[in-house]
């Protein structure tokens, strides 16, 4: 799928990074040219630009993506681009949103689905401790999703040492560890005998990490 993230704080550059691990042709804009330049090796195509201005858009080939993601919280920017790639024609627009206010203008400009990264995840990983099979896979596109899988076969490991990354594509997005959750952790954090990761990719993958996880590998 060809993709456009426009923004690249926390959220935005783990987002392209991954989706691009993942198969996907991601093109990215930030106007932090150093952003811009960290971020520029692992992706297909990173430019330095306002995504606030359309012709800057139209240069970058929004118009032939099919799905773009705004992944800044800033409200006045984040409307105005979701406002313009709408007038583009991107068949999807996903924004994420700072507040319910946020949200509610963000969809009575279209977006197409407005996104709480931080929220959505705990909200998810609370409920999964009410019905704990409930929550195992969330997908988010066909044939790519999210997974929580039990860490006890990792127990010890950084997740720099587990390089679920160059192994299977795949990205931990959060660690539930008890009642506390890691969001977006750092590849230093050593897992625990009792963490469960939260796994973004293909579907294939993830199971073989469900295996590898189980002692099968």
């Amino acid at each position: 799928m060809h993709i456009l993230v426009a923004g690249l704080g926390r959220f935005g550059r783990n987002l392209a990074i991954t989706l691009t691990r993942l198969g996907h042709d991601v093109v990215a804009i930030d106007e932090s040219e150093g952003a811009v330049q960290d971020i520029a090796p692992d992706i297909e195509s990173a430019v330095t630009g306002d995504a606030t201005d359309e012709d800057v858009l139209l240069e970058i080939g929004a118009p032939d993506v099919q799905l773009a993601i705004v992944a800044m919280a800033e409200v006045e920017a984040s409307v105005l681009i979701t406002t313009h790639l709408k007038n583009l024609k991107v068949p999807l627009v996903y924004a994420k949103a700072s507040s319910d206010v946020h949200r509610t203008i963000l969809e009575r400009v279209g977006a197409d689905r407005v996104i709480f990264p931080e929220q959505e995840m705990a909200v998810r990983l609370a409920q999964s401790v009410e019905a704990p099979r409930a929550m195992d896979y969330f997908e988010l596109l066909p044939h790519l999703g999210i997974a929580q899988i039990p860490a006890a076969a990792f127990a010890g490991r950084t997740l720099a040492s587990m390089d679920l990354r160059g192994r299977y594509n795949a990205a931990v997005l959060a660690i539930k560890r008890g009642n506390e959750l890691v969001v977006m952790p750092e590849l230093t954090d050593r897992v625990q005998d009792d963490d469960v990761l939260v796994v973004v990719g293909r579907d294939d993958q993830l199971a073989q990490i469900v295996d590898a996880s189980a002692g099968d590998e």
